[in-house]
């Protein structure tokens, strides 16, 4: 978790002295859910630049994967500023910078795909896939492992639901919808169970997965370009653990046909194993139930965050939701 937000000034300074970046102003954003960073938009002349701080320990293994990218002439990313001193990521006492171009833009959550966006987003995404991977790399990427993780923790919600004494609004609006939703949660829970029974998976096969490529990390300019945003935490895994997000109905979009079909006719031929990709999209709503909950009961989270995380927790089962659709995958 980040500590004090750092003063503007002080972030002036640094942009000045690591990037030689003269800052004119420095705006705070409300962007995304990690919460280990802050990001920013800066607005220098001529360009502007997105900032970003990461707090904590992690693995700079993301930023090999965006050189990789970028070395293989994938178009479709946003590619850091390096430092005076030429480093992509800027370590500096308890956070790191990273600084990149400013892009304006719309993510796939306010604006639709075009026909020849999702077409080309099928082609990146193939290109991607096919990649040849560098042994060192490979071998420091997380992998899949098939993980009891999120269901275990699903599994044991229930038990923490009953024994919850909060009364915020929130909470206790989330308890209500949690044991409505009881019975859709179980067979989540079970199915993925039964599913990955039926995985035989080899690590020869995996390939290199962005491994959460939904709409709201598809940054779209006006010109029909767009970019592959949120490179944090790629890993070798079986295609589909991509392939999942096109038809999913993440946040209750690309949920149409007609989109599955523009993507598949960039991506090409392809065979899908279907126990994997139905797989992926059980596990992901078990992962999402996980994380909302735990947000919704703690004592520790804002009333704003945890009105977020109700609000997503509810649209999953909405019609033709990521729940519909992940039970549609069983017929």
């Amino acid at each position: 978790m980040p500590g004090q937000p750092i003063p503007i000034q002080q972030l002036i300074e640094l942009l000045k002295n690591h990037y030689a970046i003269s800052a004119k102003d420095i705006l705070p954003l409300q962007l995304g859910a990690d919460m280990s960073a802050l990001v920013y938009k800066v607005n220098a002349s001529p360009n502007s630049y997105f900032l970003k701080l990461k707090y904590g320990n992690h693995e700079e293994t993301h930023m090999d994967v965006i050189k990789l990218l970028h070395d293989s002439h994938v178009k479709e990313i946003i590619f850091p500023v390096s430092s005076i001193d030429g480093k992509l990521i800027k370590q500096l006492n308890d956070f790191k910078m990273i600084v990149y171009p400013f892009i304006e833009g719309f993510d796939g959550f306010q604006q639709v795909l075009t026909k020849n966006q999702w077409i080309k987003l099928g082609k990146t995404l193939k290109q991607i896939h096919t990649l040849s991977i560098p042994l060192a790399l490979r071998k420091s990427l997380r992998k899949e492992m098939f993980s009891p993780k999120w269901r275990e923790m699903v599994k044991s919600l229930y038990s923490q639901i009953e024994s919850d004494t909060s009364t915020n609004k929130m909470t206790i609006d989330f308890k209500r919808y949690y044991r409505k939703q009881f019975a859709s949660i179980y067979r989540l829970v079970n199915s993925a169970e039964e599913l990955v029974k039926q995985i035989q998976f080899d690590g020869q096969d995996y390939v290199l997965c962005h491994a959460d490529i939904h709409a709201g990390n598809i940054l779209m300019s006006s010109d029909e370009s767009f970019y592959i945003i949120d490179w944090d935490d790629p890993m070798m895994a079986p295609k589909e653990r991509d392939l999942m997000f096109i038809g999913g109905g993440v946040g209750n979009v690309w949920n149409l046909p007609a989109e599955v079909a523009y993507f598949y006719e960039g991506y090409g031929e392809v065979v899908i194993n279907k126990t994997i990709l139905s797989y992926y999209r059980h596990e992901r709503i078990i992962e999402d139930i996980a994380l909302y909950g735990l947000d919704l009961l703690s004592s520790n989270q804002s009333d704003h965050s945890k009105r977020v995380s109700l609000e997503h927790f509810k649209s999953m089962f909405e019609p033709n939701g990521v729940v519909d659709i992940a039970f549609q995958g069983l017929e």
